[in-house]
């Protein structure tokens, strides 16, 4: 009779238990296999013209400074990846490298690596290659391929390979991000919104199998600890949803929550638009949905733009990556000043870089950002530094869209941040900073 009791309640437990896995697995809903567009180098054999901007290193208030694009674009979308001593930086207008000094090295436009805008990109710390991707919404066949580029080496002047991922149903530009052996994307439209490839496989340019999943697991976040699961963030309602992709015994991936959490915080409403000198023009301030997350010493880490009373206000958060529970939170905000279009950067020792840009009825869109230290009070960030000064008012609503903050893939301490700023004409620059952390 005991051992009877004993295997029912085995087999009870067996049942439950993968009535729970059954539940809570999301399977890939198709796979396809894409074969990679190879470039021999960043210029294609120099087939692409030179796009040549930027560079002009300096100091401002103690940083070292420099230009990005200068195109004059007011959808800027800048974003930068550092890594193998280079600064490669993105736009809507083309892609471009500097040394870490701000020297430019070479430029091209989105045509050298099969058309798109909305570029989102990093450095892979555990596979030590470039990656962005851009979304093509134009193209003759209304295939709307989302490119995957991904350099063979830590060096973006050699080889790369670009996978296009065709998305027919896609509305706008997505998210990406890594882990050791995943790159992931995720974007709004269709049934399927998010997708998931092997590293391995795009550095060495083999056929890539992209593996789709219905519904958007959340937003695909930088996992800078050395493991192989990709981490998935996502505000859904009130609550903060944690997700992962890991690979089952039989190498395919699959996804479960990790956590699912109401996130109690006061200040979650969107951003209002923010006025701005000498205008009845307001301009967007982004998004409380986060442009990037990173995942630190076991933390998520992301800055969200945010109403507090009335105004744009930067807020961040440190979150346990396992309970979801919150660990530290703060909030960057003015009485009289609005700040807008944030991302945030965490290196290996939880140093903490929170980048944006401000704008008020007496000042035109500038660029800033904030820092913090592991040992500093939690939720506390230091004094908001200036990185330049806008010079005009910007003519639509639409700004930015994002702005772009990284860990030095070299030594994984110094952050860096690039931000635009409205030149005379009130339309796009972007300013590049390096917050170094190294030997501090």
């Amino acid at each position: 009779m005991k051992n009877s009791c004993l295997t029912y309640l085995s087999l009870m437990l067996f049942v439950q238990v993968n009535a729970q896995t059954s539940i809570d697995t999301i399977r890939p809903s198709k796979t396809e296999v894409v074969n990679p567009i190879h470039k021999v180098d960043f210029n294609n054999g120099n087939q692409c013209p030179e796009r040549k901007q930027g560079g002009n290193p300096q100091m401002v208030n103690g940083y070292q400074v420099f230009n990005g694009s200068m195109d004059g674009n007011r959808q800027v979308d800048p974003q930068i990846a550092v890594g193998g001593d280079y600064v490669l930086e993105g736009t809507n207008s083309g892609l471009m490298i500097y040394d870490k000094k701000g020297k430019f090295v070479q430029g091209v436009s989105q045509k050298c690596f099969n058309n798109g805008i909305d570029p989102k990109m990093f450095f892979d710390v555990h596979n030590k290659v470039f990656v962005f991707d851009l979304w093509w919404y134009y193209d003759a066949a209304k295939t709307k391929p989302v490119n995957i580029s991904v350099s063979e080496t830590s060096n973006p002047t050699g080889a790369w390979n670009i996978y296009p991922v065709s998305r027919t149903e896609e509305v706008d530009g997505g998210g990406i991000g890594y882990s050791k052996k995943w790159i992931g994307y995720s974007y709004p439209g269709g049934e399927e919104n998010t997708f998931v490839l092997r590293t391995a496989d795009a550095k060495a340019g083999k056929p890539a199998t992209i593996y789709h999943f219905k519904g958007s697991l959340g937003h695909p976040v930088f996992v800078q600890d050395a493991i192989d699961d990709l981490y998935f963030f996502a505000i859904e309602d009130d609550q903060f949803v944690i997700r992962k992709v890991s690979e089952d015994a039989n190498g395919q991936p699959y996804c479960l929550v990790v956590s699912q959490k109401p996130h109690g915080l006061k200040y979650m409403d969107y951003p209002p638009q923010s006025p701005q000198k000498g205008t009845e023009q307001k301009v967007s301030s982004g998004d409380r949905n986060p442009k990037n997350v990173v995942y630190q010493n076991g933390s998520i880490w992301f800055s969200q733009a945010v109403k507090c009373k009335g105004r744009s206000a930067v807020q961040w958060h440190q979150i346990n990556a396992t309970t979801g529970k919150i660990i530290q939170t703060g909030l960057i905000k003015s009485n009289a000043s609005n700040y807008i279009q944030t991302t945030i950067a965490v290196n290996k020792e939880n140093d903490v870089l929170v980048g944006f840009q401000e704008v008020n009825n007496n000042s035109f869109i500038s660029p800033r950002f904030a820092f913090r230290k592991a040992k500093d009070r939690l939720g506390t960030i230091r004094e908001i530094v200036s990185a330049g000064e806008g010079k005009g008012a910007t003519d639509g609503v639409a700004w930015g869209d994002y702005s772009g903050s990284i860990i030095d893939g070299d030594n994984l301490l110094d952050l860096w941040t690039i931000q635009s700023m409205a030149n005379i004409k009130g339309k796009g620059e972007t300013v590049i900073v390096k917050v170094p952390f190294k030997g501090k």
